[in-house]
């Protein structure tokens, strides 16, 4: 059946008036966080302290053997390493994400989203855009004086097919990391107080996604955390941009990277339309 111009024209503006809607979102977003913009400064060089006490720990480690490589890392490529993953984490990190959907949830203005024409989750992936956007803006200050700092332990260019997939893991971690949160905020639908599963999310994700060391260092006493999605949070991109990940296997790597999103996703859809269902049951 073909379409006819009217109904092409209709379809068109319904398109058009759904970016507006995501514009308008994603603007107003922008201009709130822009409020905290010093705050912004100040915690994104406050979070590069902790830096500095990992690399006295491993210079304390390496000064008897300065060409020492531990599980293929010598002192450079570790220092390296924390950096990366620092920036990695502020990609990936989502603060307050899961306690605020329980928190909408518990006082009932969730309900905004089930009377008007707005998807909760889209809304909320529109407001985390904003908020990275305004974050990398703000804190490429700290960042680069950091980065240039250790500019001597920095690893050289490695060439334009791992930088893409190096970006192309570091995007997609954002996508894990929202995805992730937003389904433990989700489960408030059926367990109001999730603040202790956010603690117990944020233990694991610290320890299984490479943050606290690299997991070549864990898998061999805890070989499941090559297939958990945690790996995807710091350690995946970091390991591209390092070489650790050789160059045939990046493809299967952001493939299953990729698959992790799919998963993720579609578990987030059928949990918030479960819950949804049991919310208005309950008269919310």
């Amino acid at each position: 059946m073909t379409a006819t111009p009217a109904h092409a024209e209709s379809a068109f503006g319904e398109i058009r008036a759904r970016l507006r809607l995501k514009w308008l979102i994603l603007r107003t977003a922008i201009e709130e966080r822009l409020t905290y913009r010093a705050d912004f400064a100040f915690s994104t060089l406050v979070r590069f302290l902790p830096i500095v006490t990992q690399i006295f720990l491993w210079s304390a480690i390496f000064q008897n053997a300065p060409g020492r490589s531990i599980q293929g890392y010598n002192f450079s490529e570790m220092v390296s390493y924390y950096l990366l993953v620092m920036l990695t984490r502020a990609f990936s990190s989502m603060p307050g994400l899961s306690t605020g959907i329980a928190g909408s949830i518990a006082d009932g203005s969730v309900r905004k989203y089930l009377i008007q024409p707005v998807d909760m989750l889209d809304h909320l992936f529109w407001h985390r855009i904003a908020h990275k956007l305004v974050y990398y803006v703000v804190a490429t200050g700290p960042f680069a004086l950091v980065f240039w700092l250790c500019r001597a332990h920095l690893p050289d260019f490695p060439g334009w097919p791992v930088m893409l997939a190096f970006i192309s893991s570091l995007l997609m971690s954002f996508l894990i990391g929202f995805l992730i949160e937003t389904l433990i905020g989700l489960i408030a639908f059926w367990f109001l107080e999730v603040s202790s599963l956010v603690f117990i999310y944020m233990m694991l994700s610290y320890f299984l996604s490479g943050h606290m060391i690299p997991l070549e260092l864990l898998s061999k006493w805890l070989p499941f955390v090559d297939y958990l999605p945690f790996r995807y949070l710091a350690y995946t991109p970091t390991a591209i941009l390092l070489g650790k990940i050789p160059p045939e296997h990046l493809p299967m790597e952001l493939l299953i990277q990729a698959g992790w999103i799919a998963g993720l996703f579609v578990l987030n859809r059928y949990t918030f339309n479960r819950g949804v269902l049991r919310y208005s049951a309950f008269g919310g």
